[in-house]
């Protein structure tokens, strides 16, 4: 504890301009060892064990996207998801309910289709598909609830990427929603140009050095701006989980009728645990009495827009996209419960 009010003191001093989200993470690790300093270390493991699974997803994302920018394949890869938008939706919708991808493990990836100019809709489509199920997640939730929850979890995600991907793609034609990235994370219009003029790809990108040193320096920026972010939502999640139990989710989730699927709705927002954490906590509820369809949109809103994944969210894109991808996680869950209960 010392040591970061002794290293924060001297950033301080030397009049350097510190980045605002490490001088959250740093305040937050004051406050933990001042006031917690038992969880001071718990904490920090968890940070970094979280960070280590995710980093081949990371790691993968950040190569491609500097590959790509170093290239020049970055205008073919945007034109991949050119074309017919409504069958662009569809597919993004569908294959995000199938890739491998968790809340957080799917940002890296966003952000660099983004980079790249690839239109919103399809974007958002698998953005809210992708962190609900995979074939993993499937298998386990079959196993630990059944597997009519397991099959009304993987419609839900296919159902809300749908909703969200339409729905983004009219506000998209209505005029709206033109520049979605927050500044210094990309320009999508510089993408849509690149699109419409593209060059021919350098694949051998080594043999120049200003390729060499273009696909360093996007490289490095990227992982350091997804880095941080990522950061700052596991050491949250590192203190949610110790001072939101299971027991007090339980306790708000519980009853009959619409209001405990509204309710579970919202608390699956910030008090999810991660994909396979949760299962077992929404089985042995459902176990002790709670509607299934409460379980449901507990299990997809959480997925969908929990507290870490939503700070990975704000952090790529402007606010009215931010509120858009909220509104999109909450409805569609809420909606996805009602459904499950009416026919489960």
């Amino acid at each position: 504890m010392t040591e970061i009010a002794l290293a924060l003191r001297r950033v301080a001093r030397s009049g350097k301009t510190l980045d605002r989200v490490w001088i959250s993470v740093g305040a937050i690790l004051l406050a933990i060892g001042i006031f917690v300093p038992h969880q001071l270390g718990p904490s920090i493991g968890f940070t970094i064990d979280q960070l280590l699974s995710v980093a081949p997803f990371l790691m993968a994302s950040v190569v491609i996207a500097a590959w790509a920018g170093a290239t020049g394949a970055d205008s073919l890869i945007a034109r991949a998801f050119t074309g017919q938008p409504a069958a662009m939706v569809l597919m993004a919708s569908a294959f995000g309910a199938l890739s491998p991808f968790c809340s957080c493990g799917v940002i890296p990836l966003i952000a660099a289709l983004l980079s790249m100019g690839v239109p919103l809709a399809p974007v958002m489509a698998f953005w809210l598909a992708s962190p609900v199920i995979d074939p993993g997640m499937f298998a386990l939730t079959a196993g630990t609830i059944g597997m009519d929850f397991a099959i009304g979890k993987t419609i839900a995600a296919i159902g809300i990427g749908l909703m969200g991907g339409f729905a983004t793609l009219w506000l998209s034609r209505m005029g709206f929603l033109t520049d979605p990235l927050r500044d210094g994370v990309g320009n999508g219009g510089c993408g849509g140009a690149k699109m419409r003029t593209p060059k021919p790809p350098v694949w051998a990108f080594w043999r120049e050095s200003d390729r060499v040193t273009k696909f360093r320096r996007d490289g490095i920026k990227t992982a350091m701006f997804l880095g941080k972010w990522l950061v700052l939502a596991f050491l949250l999640e590192s203190l949610m989980l110790i001072y939101v139990p299971a027991e007090t989710v339980s306790a708000a989730v519980g009853g009959d009728g619409i209001l405990p699927i509204l309710i579970a709705t919202f608390v699956g927002v910030p008090a999810y645990l991660n994909g396979y954490a949760a299962l077992p906590l929404v089985g042995g509820l459902i176990g002790q009495g709670m509607q299934p369809g409460a379980g449901m949109a507990f299990l997809v809103a959480g997925g969908v827009s929990s507290l870490p994944a939503a700070i990975a969210v704000f952090a790529l894109v402007k606010k009215p996209v931010f509120a858009l991808y909220l509104a999109y996680a909450l409805i569609g869950s809420f909606v996805a419960g009602l459904v499950f209960q009416l026919v489960i």
